[in-house]
């Protein structure tokens, strides 16, 4: 980098030195970038579990718009995105869904869209056209190693049961798709995206690491909060955004009260701005 400046000061008179000086500032606000995600998980993949908040079949719906805008951000960073899980509503729409997110930065990008995203409009469900609120939650944890975590087999509540559905897409009558308990906390995690029993109970016992690892830490910062009379706010219950459609159009993070009308290009998956305004926050 430090070459290419130099190189940029003798070339700044040339043909062509706007389109190299472009290049090179993309480069360093990229460096730049990086320094906000330092975090001991954040070069990991990420677990990203979308569950719809009470509302019905608006909930519903709103929490499979989320999985749609999600599934387009990670696409235009060229992540890799499996859908472990999906319990889809009976009307349509989806209960909750859990995604696996493969790719560098992963966590670290999207840990703070952890919490409660609200939506305002006029409910295609509704024969009278009245608005409607709906809410969904995220929760986003990095992909822990089994082997970092410690979970005794008498602990764990291990059920099969069949594929079925989107997420699922080994339909027959072998019960493939796995669900554990860990009975200590209560954690329940279900797999049905792999073709083989083994290969669902691998992905659910990671997917279970990475959930009781981060009630461990829970529990540490409660502790710390205690002690240190440090106050953090929750990461499921807080209301972080809102997606406004009618009677204007607008969405605005209530953290750093970013905002924007572009509603369209945001559930289109274009999320950079508002990721890089709670990083740099």
């Amino acid at each position: 980098m430090e070459t290419e400046i130099q190189d940029f000061s003798i070339l700044s008179e040339e043909e062509g030195a706007e389109e190299k000086y472009k290049a090179l500032e993309t480069k360093l606000n990229k460096l730049e970038f990086v320094t906000f995600l330092s975090g001991k998980y954040d070069k990991n993949n990420a677990l990203l579990t979308i569950s719809a908040g009470v509302g019905g079949r608006d909930a519903q719906d709103w929490a499979s718009m989320l999985f749609r805008m999600y599934n387009r951000y990670c696409e235009s960073k060229g992540w890799g995105v499996a859908v472990l899980h999906e319990s889809l509503g009976e009307e349509g729409g989806i209960k909750s869904a859990t995604l696996e997110i493969n790719g560098t930065y992963a966590y670290g990008f999207l840990k703070n869209e952890a919490g409660v995203h609200r939506l305002v409009r006029i409910s295609p469900f509704s024969p009278t056209k009245q608005r409607h609120t709906s809410f969904a939650a995220l929760e986003v944890l990095p992909e822990i190693e089994t082997k970092d975590i410690e979970m005794k087999t008498e602990e764990l509540r291990i059920d099969t049961f069949r594929s079925s559905g989107p997420g699922g897409q080994n339909v027959n009558k072998r019960e493939t798709a796995i669900r554990i308990t860990h009975l200590p906390t209560g954690i329940v995690v279900a797999v049905q995206s792999e073709r083989s029993q083994q290969q669902n109970r691998e992905k659910a016992m990671q997917l279970l690491a990475s959930k009781v690892h981060a009630l461990q830490l829970k529990k540490e910062e409660t502790e710390l909060s205690k002690t240190k009379k440090i106050t953090k706010s929750a990461e499921w219950g807080a209301q972080i955004r809102s997606y406004v459609f009618h009677p204007y159009q607008m969405v605005k993070d209530h953290r750093t009260n970013y905002e924007t009308s572009q509603i369209e290009k945001v559930m289109d998956g274009d999320l950079e701005e508002f990721i890089e305004a709670e990083l740099k926050g």
